[in-house]
């Protein structure tokens, strides 16, 4: 069988190892590049996702999945992390089609697949540890919750998919996966590859896209589901915790963030020069901005502040904004209209409060009527305004300027989020010591790449994904003591 767009208009819900008819019929999925449906998608309602549930249920209390040694469930996940490798040409395709990917395949393409392998030798992990203490021995065991229920945006669908899925079902988890109703198609050519190219048992992975707001409350409200697993933004995360807290489900949220990278004052103009398409990308271009970890903050030395503006629109001006099946552009679409006037909106707002625009701030002209902006560089902006304090999700990067490295520090923590953050020095004991005392979860060092796990400190999240912490949050301790 050969996975396609044909393949997939033929598949529906998966919910026990069987394609389901969803209850809702089926929705369009439309391309933000060009504004126009390219497929159908099966739409589940109440009942599709309370069959979802009722299956996972199952197969977590009657099923072998729980009960398969940590060799068969990674044989499993092998199999998996393996498929999706094949299909990386599919996928990096759907990465331009449905949710508008121009740059930044690697994060949204390759990373399931080595996420997914990962995963498979987390499972080979012992569950169970022994403890010792006078007259007595003991068990410390890390089981499954039970049956998860795992929610993805639309921005990294592909990636978050697999991030959640794969470390739910290692630990020995079922699961119901609802994805965003923006970029559903990454969800259904999963569960094609789980249903056709896997020995994983029916029921334990199970995929229910739908439109419907009141079927996506359902799941997470059902008393059968013993976790949720989130990403998106925090007013959602805050609205799942409410609702999760009446059975005390357990959560992992993984919400907004508004990251800082501070350029520290030893950088010389050589450094300065090369940093400027960095923390361009890393603060607006990526996947035109709509990235949790994105560092829209950029605090610079207040006196080298015009310089490195400079230096940041002459990189902002080189910038292909197009089509992103055009192999030629640097940065595709937003997601939505929608998205687009907010994120016009945010700008305009900024400049009321004070900021200037000093490059971007517009439309461009794109394919059909997809939804494209320039990069957007704000200077004058104070940290207290809305446009450094809130969560943009789109191409608008605010400069920032500090007086020295106390206030610096002081900027970059001034936030209610903490996701992600760097420091950029020539002295890299010093950028590191600066970098130890950011509130965030995670902090790089002139560019080094990080590290997992991945999480964030205040209203960014709870809990951890991937690596180690990141399976243990899809378990519970116990302890099983006996007589010495």
């Amino acid at each position: 069988m050969h996975l396609s767009l044909d393949a997939l208009e033929t598949t529906g819900l998966l919910v026990d190892g069987a394609w389901r008819p969803g209850g809702l019929g089926r929705f369009d999925d439309v391309s933000p590049g060009t504004g126009a449906a390219f497929a159908t998608v099966p739409d589940g309602d109440t009942a599709d996702m309370a069959a979802a549930v009722e299956a996972a249920r199952r197969a977590f209390d009657a099923g072998p999945w729980p009960r398969m040694s940590g060799a068969e469930r990674s044989a499993c996940l092998t199999q998996l992390a393996e498929a999706l490798k094949r299909h990386e040409p599919f996928f990096d395709h759907l990465a331009r089609v449905e949710w508008g990917v121009a740059n930044d395949r690697p994060g949204q393409v390759m990373a399931a697949a080595m996420i997914t392998a990962g995963a498979a030798q987390l499972a080979l992990v012992p569950a169970e540890e022994e403890l010792t203490a006078p007259g007595t021995s003991g068990t410390l065991v890390h089981e499954p919750h039970g049956v998860v229920a795992a929610i993805t945006p639309w921005n990294y669908p592909h990636t978050l998919n697999l991030t959640k899925v794969a470390s739910a079902i290692a630990a020995g988890n079922t699961l119901v996966l609802k994805p965003s109703p923006l970029s559903p198609l990454a969800a259904v050519a999963l569960a094609w590859i789980v249903a056709n190219e896997t020995d994983i048992p029916a029921g334990v992975v199970n995929i229910v896209p739908t439109t419907s707001l009141e079927a996506a409350q359902a799941l997470t409200a059902d008393r059968r589901v013993d976790m949720i697993s989130f990403t998106g933004s925090t007013a959602v995360g805050k609205t799942i915790a409410a609702d999760a807290a009446g059975t005390l489900k357990r959560l992992v949220l993984e919400l907004g963030g508004k990251s800082a990278a501070i350029h520290l004052d030893d950088l010389d103009d050589v450094a300065y020069d090369a940093l400027a398409a960095r923390a361009l990308f890393d603060g607006c271009l990526r996947h035109a901005g709509q990235a949790c970890l994105l560092q829209s903050r950029l605090l610079v030395p207040a006196d080298r502040e015009q310089d490195i503006v400079a230096r940041l629109v002459a990189a902002a001006e080189k910038v292909r904004v197009g089509d992103p099946l055009d192999d030629t552009s640097d940065m595709g679409p937003l997601i939505s209209p929608v998205q687009t006037d907010r994120v016009l909106a945010d700008i305009a707002d900024a400049v009321a409060d004070g900021a200037t625009v000093a490059y971007g701030g517009t439309r461009v002209e794109g394919p059909g009527t997809g939804n494209y902006l320039a990069p957007t560089i704000l200077t004058g902006v104070a940290n207290d305004m809305r446009i450094a304090q809130d969560e943009v999700f789109g191409p608008v990067l605010a400069v920032i300027p500090y007086r020295d490295e106390e206030e610096a520090v002081a900027l970059a923590n001034d936030s209610r989020f903490g996701l992600v953050g760097s420091v950029w020095g020539a002295d890299t004991d010093r950028a590191a010591g600066v970098a130890k005392r950011l509130r965030a979860g995670q902090v790089t060092v002139n560019g080094a790449r990080a590290l997992g796990p991945f999480g964030g400190f205040k209203e960014s999240g709870i809990g951890r994904e991937q690596g180690l912490e990141g399976l243990r949050e899809y378990t519970e301790t116990k302890t099983v003591s006996r007589p010495a």
